[in-house]
């Protein structure tokens, strides 16, 4: 699928400045200032993180309410219940605040709802269930900021809520005894894009405060907040990038029991990276809540026994290897349905359902689907009675809205701008499925059909040195706003040593001017033809090195090519 090469810019007076200033290649500086980076004083706090950076838990709407309710619980000797949601975000969440508690109090659990059984955040069941236990505290970490109406039925019961969270508020907040969420409306707290487990991990920060206690009681569970940030797709800017940042260094020379049961199991290779961690340990956790109970990714990460992690891990990649062939099988009969409607081509959006397909993956599968046919994507399947789904869409598209104006046609709908979840009655998928087509039809345009490629500047193969990329390492962690730079090299020609490799991959051996670098292109073997007409190409690309029997070298990790000078960028 050809995408649109969109060359970002940076202010050059700001690009000078910084270069003066840091004594770096002004491409780096280039790239930093599309960052945000000014000045020397924030390249420093950039380049050499530290906990100092971290802001006050004390300037969080909130904060004190929630410490003292949780002291009252303590000195009273109030059952206190941990609650989350069965997300990796969740799950991680549960554990460092279940763990930190346990700690000082004793008479305190945790509680995961059911992702079929009682669907996402806070439940009836679960308030029920607290209240037949006799809990009189809940902590809900990673949801609650939605569920007015079921902390309020708390209240009745006598069980007082604390909500840690970070999604958006509706205009009516819970009436809860204490909410920790940055997003409010009136909550000073100035970084707003912590995940839960970092809005759990602010709490447990006070609390030691507080308390008077080392910092490394509520430190030693930072390695499971840099999870929850790699998972949950939150910025990795400002504190989370911190957060990370200390939290990978934990995972790789300390790691929790739990956390290296899994890391072994997966067979991962090398120190993980932020990256590594959505692709290694995050699938493993989500596929608890996906397949089964994710209560067993809080089991795993509250484990000291290395025996009984290493079983709970085994269930976990159990439950991946599930959800992969499901995902898969899925994936394929998706694909075999469009491939027979003679009308997909001409759509702007994919809509399917089969009453077979796992609910627990239809979300994946929608989001295999759009790597294909760009466009937004809803996949549903039965649930009980009715058909529910998952919804993915293409950037700069308001799917939610789109969901929204075709209201009439479902029983109920949540989600966001970029992904939401429905369900509806059988007999309404039809005229749902039109009426999406047609909503969409008229309000996306056409360069939202088209996928975008970012590409942070142009560079020439002779200014790719070791000093270079060193540079770009200490840019880590990478993620969400502060990606890997991407690259655009132009004029540039085979040297004659390329390959298709494994008949699906696309090994380079590429020349510009006088200088050959070699790179691999993963899935690109269809791009070979262009190389073998020696005619010159423009090339995009992110740095990466390559380890080879003891010897490393700078490699090209190739995105996409086009003949020279034939893209439109943007």
């Amino acid at each position: 699928m050809q995408k649109r090469w969109n060359i970002l810019s940076s202010n050059a007076a700001t690009v000078t400045s910084l270069q003066a200033t840091l004594k770096i290649n002004p491409i780096l500086c280039s790239i930093l200032a599309q960052r945000g980076i000014t000045d020397y004083e924030k390249a420093k706090e950039f380049f050499r993180p530290s906990l100092e950076h971290l802001h006050s838990p004390w300037l969080m709407k909130d904060m004190q309410k929630a410490v003292d309710r949780i002291i009252h619980a303590f000195e009273k000797k109030e059952k206190i219940l941990v609650y989350g949601d069965y997300d990796v975000d969740g799950t991680t969440s549960v554990a460092s605040m279940f763990q930190f508690l346990k700690l000082l109090h004793e008479p305190i659990d945790f509680y995961i709802p059911h992702r079929y059984k009682e669907g996402y955040g806070i439940s009836k069941i679960g308030i029920d269930f607290a209240k037949e236990q006799g809990f009189t505290l809940i902590i809900s970490l990673d949801c609650g900021i939605k569920s007015a109406e079921l902390i309020a039925y708390a209240k009745t019961l006598g069980i007082d809520f604390i909500v840690c969270d970070h999604h958006l508020p509706d205009s009516d907040v819970p009436a809860a005894a204490a909410i920790l969420n940055p997003k409010q409306v009136d909550c000073p707290y100035p970084y707003k894009e912590l995940c839960g487990c970092g809005v759990g991990f602010k709490l447990m920060m006070a609390l030691t405060e507080k308390l008077n206690l080392s910092t490394e009681t509520y430190l030693q569970y930072i390695d499971l907040v840099a999870i929850a940030i790699a998972a949950d797709i939150v910025p990795v800017t400002g504190e989370n990038r911190t957060l990370a940042f200390f939290g990978i260094q934990k995972v790789n020379s300390k790691p929790s029991v739990g956390i290296e049961a899994l890391l072994n199991l997966s067979k991962a290779k090398g120190p993980m990276s932020l990256t590594s961690l959505v692709f290694v340990i995050a699938p493993r956790i989500n596929a608890a809540g996906r397949m089964d109970d994710a209560k067993k990714a809080v089991q795993l990460f509250i484990e000291k026994d290395p025996t009984a992690a290493i079983s709970f891990a085994n269930i976990l990649h159990s439950d991946n290897t599930d959800r992969r062939e499901a995902d898969s099988s899925i994936t394929l009969e998706a694909m075999e349905m469009l491939a027979a409607d003679p009308n997909n081509q001409n759509r702007k959006t994919t809509v399917l359902y089969n009453e077979y397909w796992h609910k627990g993956v239809v979300g994946i599968v929608a989001s295999r689907l759009i790597e294909t046919f760009y466009r937004p994507t809803i996949v549903l399947t039965k649930s009980g009675e009715y058909a529910a789904g998952s919804a993915r869409s293409v950037a700069g598209f308001n799917l939610y809205e789109a969901i929204h104006a075709c209201r009439a046609h479902l029983l109920g709908y949540g989600g966001h701008f970029a992904a939401a979840g429905m369900t509806l009655a059988t007999n309404q998928i039809e005229s749902f499925k039109a009426a999406f087509e047609a909503e969409v039809a008229k309000t996306i345009t056409p360069d939202q059909l088209i996928p975008a490629l970012t590409i942070n500047a142009e560079i020439n193969f002779k200014d790719i040195t070791a000093s270079l990329y060193n540079i770009i390492k200490q840019m880590e962690p990478f993620g969400p706003d502060n990606m890997r730079p991407v690259f655009v090299a132009r004029n540039v020609k085979d040297a004659g040593f390329s390959k298709v490799v494994k008949d699906l991959h696309l090994r380079v051996v590429l020349k510009q001017e006088d200088i050959i670098l070699s790179g691999i292109g993963f899935n690109m073997a269809d791009k070979f033809s262009l190389l073998q007409d020696g005619q010159p190409i423009d090339i995009v690309f992110s740095i990466d090195e390559n380890e080879w029997q003891g010897n490393t070298n700078l490699q090209l990790k190739v995105i996409d090519l086009l003949p020279a000078s034939s893209v439109q960028s943007d």
